[in-house]
């Protein structure tokens, strides 16, 4: 491995890329918190300064501290800003796409975008691509990528100098596989951010991997750490129904955000309060729990042998679950060692004589024992560390025997002397980028190496389908994801079973594809996995309160022929291998029972269900207060918490936070808005000064400021 050049200036790292590429510059830079967000300033501005030179940035999901729309928000936020995010330094073209403009020389082309940030804006929309997240490194090749920028992650001096691509060994690995296949030049920087986790397995590399590693001390800040957000009651549903189609022993994918922590939630109470689990699912569960009209039977046991996190995203929904022992199925980087584990010829990860007989059995081994099947049998454990082979014996200090394992003698004294006791290299969670609060980020930097070692992160082409990364892997791949649930979230559902998730009918795009066509198809060709969608019943914008389960839909991110398992508020609906009619029925079924009429109403009218047909009284009850009487007793109970992982939230920026949101909901609606401001108005309610002051509101002597000041009172 070469030598690379070591810059400890950003400005001169600037200058050496701009010496080594004299053309335009096509920058590719990793998603979320892989970005060097202060080397790709510092080009960024140099650049802007240089009309005679472009710059191109390729990337996703760019990140920026909350900024308030309002003299409210903008109050409350700052203190919170300045407390949580530190000194996190904003990307300079976030700051331009959203203010005044990117200067004429320099474009961001992004395939993720911050969720629903950039609904109106032009100059974003244009920039979108639309590509799977597996696609995303032949789609840098494309773009004419000549350079790429990563912040890692550093440890050891000297000789002993280590780094680690950390949060995004994603798309990296293969950009330089694929740059180097092509013999198209490619510029590697790494820049050392000293905030950032070291990880090892697949994300740690040679300094040699990058020809520039820049490690100047004004690269290290804060990570972006968004707060956890407050689970509502209609996640908490979501989350329940979810967690009881999680099979013991087999394999989990979750997503960031409220509907994440959820279901983590509703899994860490399915293994430590049982009774308690399936009381709430009982009351939660109109067919029962035993698979009755098209609903997949529940699961409600404990986690005995535990789970395997394999996700694009890893979130601190699994910390959580990891640290609480339910994501502990380790798995193995070898097809037949894993097929042996599953099947229970080898019965755990103890080492054993059985260990040893069924790999022998297996074929995976021969006898009398090769270099490679020593190599192999040292590297996960099976034999103890510092076994050698010289010529047709084992040696490990004064005990040898033959490599015969068809010896009885030389058996005997392999396994009463050599064996190991535990296998090694076991992986409990895979993933392929990490983004969650600080705490979560402090919980990996401190966690000890041994297991830090289980959590691997790695390529998005290894996670996301099963016939990414090298030959071989395929099989690998099924036998390490036996009964998996790949677990994504919607936006709208049709009652034919196509989902868009990403964009607008108008082709507005809110998000991005990102990697969940990947897992729901990957979900279909395994035998025993499945896909779950999950969405909340309604949303509500500006116009009104709407269905998110619709009739039909100008966009789609997953067609109707890969329908599978769709998950709302109310309840759980297989779709998998049913006629039309069928699924629209169970759509319905968990639809809001406000909308669900119409829904009938069209599709009756498009011939797709009987005109006779009724849905069950026992649907006809789906609505938000009959959900909070069900989960109600287990909220106060503490089973159901507001920030099941906490917040960085004080109790009185909740306070204050609830009360903005009522407000600004309200002004999205005029008869709520007169009805709460004549409610405000008629009780002369005050504010505490504090939450005054925090505000802006404290010395407020405009109507308009007085007004708002009795509404925010009215409203806490």
């Amino acid at each position: 491995m070469p030598t690379p050049r070591v810059i400890d200036h950003l400005e001169a790292a600037v200058e050496a890329v701009l010496a080594a590429v004299p053309g335009d510059i096509v920058l590719g830079i990793p998603l979320a918190i892989g970005k060097p967000n202060a080397f790709v300033n510092a080009l960024y501005r140099r650049i802007a300064a240089t009309p005679g030179r472009r710059l191109t940035i390729v990337t996703a999901l760019s990140l920026e501290k909350p900024v308030g729309k309002s003299d409210l928000e903008r109050h409350f936020l700052e203190p919170l800003v300045e407390r949580v995010f530190g000194d996190y330094p904003d990307l300079d073209y976030v700051k331009a796409l959203r203010g005044a403009g990117l200067p004429p020389n320099i474009e961001v082309r992004e395939f993720f975008l911050k969720t629903g940030d950039y609904l109106t804006n032009p100059v974003a929309q244009q920039g979108y691509i639309s590509t799977n997240y597996t696609f995303v490194a032949r789609d840098m090749l494309l773009q004419g990528m000549n350079v790429i920028a990563q912040a890692v992650a550093e440890q050891g001096t000297g000789d002993g100098w280590q780094l680690s691509v950390s949060s995004n060994p994603d798309v990296v690995f293969e950009v330089v596989e694929r740059f180097a296949a092509e013999g198209v030049p490619l510029l590697k920087v790494g820049v050392v951010n000293r905030q950032m986790p070291f990880m090892p397995n697949g994300a740690a590399v040679a300094p040699g991997f990058f020809d520039i590693v820049v490690t100047d001390p004004a690269a290290t800040h804060r990570l972006f750490g968004p707060p956890n957000g407050k689970v509502s009651t209609a996640d908490y549903a979501i989350g329940l129904h979810a967690s009881s189609l999680v099979a013991d022993g087999g394999t989990l994918q979750i997503g960031i955000g409220s509907l994440g922590d959820a279901i983590a939630q509703a899994l860490l109470v399915r293994e430590r309060h049982g009774d308690e689990y399936r009381a709430i699912l009982q009351r939660l569960c109109p067919d029962g729990l035993d698979g009755l009209n098209g609903t997949p039977p529940r699961q409600t046991g404990r986690f005995d042998r535990g789970l395997y996190g394999c996700s694009e995203m890893f979130v601190n929904g699994f910390l959580q679950l990891i640290d609480a022992g339910i994501v502990r199925r380790e798995v193995f980087a070898d097809a037949v060692l894993q097929r042996l584990l599953n099947s229970g010829a080898i019965a755990d990860e103890t080492v054993t004589p059985a260990t040893l007989a069924a790999l022998r059995s297996a074929g995976r081994i021969q006898s009398p024992l090769r270099a490679a099947d020593v190599d192999f049998l040292l590297h996960f454990g099976v034999l103890r560390p510092g076994v050698r082979l010289e010529g047709r014996q084992l040696v490990l200090g004064t005990h040898r025997c033959s490599t015969d394992l068809d010896d009885p003698q030389a058996v005997g004294t392999l396994c009463s002397h050599l064996l190991g006791a535990r296998l090694a290299h076991g992986i409990v969670m895979t993933g392929g980028f990490f983004l969650g609060p600080n705490a979560f980020y402090e919980r990996l930097r401190s966690m000890p190496p041994q297991e830090l070692a289980r959590i691997d992160m790695t390529r998005i082409d290894v996670i996301n389908q099963l016939y990414g990364g090298h030959p071989g892997d395929a099989e690998l791949k099924r036998a390490q994801r036996i009964h998996a649930r790949f677990m994504n979230t919607t936006m709208k559902v049709t009652l034919l079973g196509a989902a868009a998730s990403d964009a607008l009918e108008n082709g507005q795009v809110v998000s991005g594809v990102g990697g969940q066509y990947n897992f729901v198809a990957m979900a279909h060709a395994l035998p025993d996995a499945r896909s779950i969608l999950m969405l909340r019943a309604t949303h509500d914008n500006a116009d009104g309160l709407h269905s998110s389960i619709v009739w039909n839909y100008g966009h789609v991110t997953i067609p109707r022929h890969l329908r599978d398992i769709v998950i709302t508020e109310y309840g759980v609906a297989d779709l998998r291998g049913q006629v039309d009619s069928e699924v629209v029925k169970r759509l319905i079924a968990i639809a809001d029972s406000r909308f669900q009429d119409g829904l009938i109403r069209e599709a009756q009218a498009h011939g797709k269900l009987p005109a006779g047909w009724v849905l069950p009284e026992r649907y006809r009850h789906n609505l938000p207060a009959a959900l909070d009487d069900i989960l109600h007793p287990w909220s106060e109970a503490g089973l159901l918490p507001a920030f099941p992982f906490g917040t960085d939230l004080t109790a009185d920026e909740l306070h204050i936070v609830t009360a903005l949101k009522r407000l600004k909901r309200a002004t999205q609606h005029p008869v709520e808005l007169v009805t709460l401001a004549v409610k405000s108005l008629w009780e002369g309610k005050e504010a505490p000064p504090a939450y005054l002051q925090r505000l802006g509101l404290d010395e407020a002597t405009s109507f308009k400021a007085m007004f708002i000041r009795k509404l925010f009172a009215g409203n806490l």
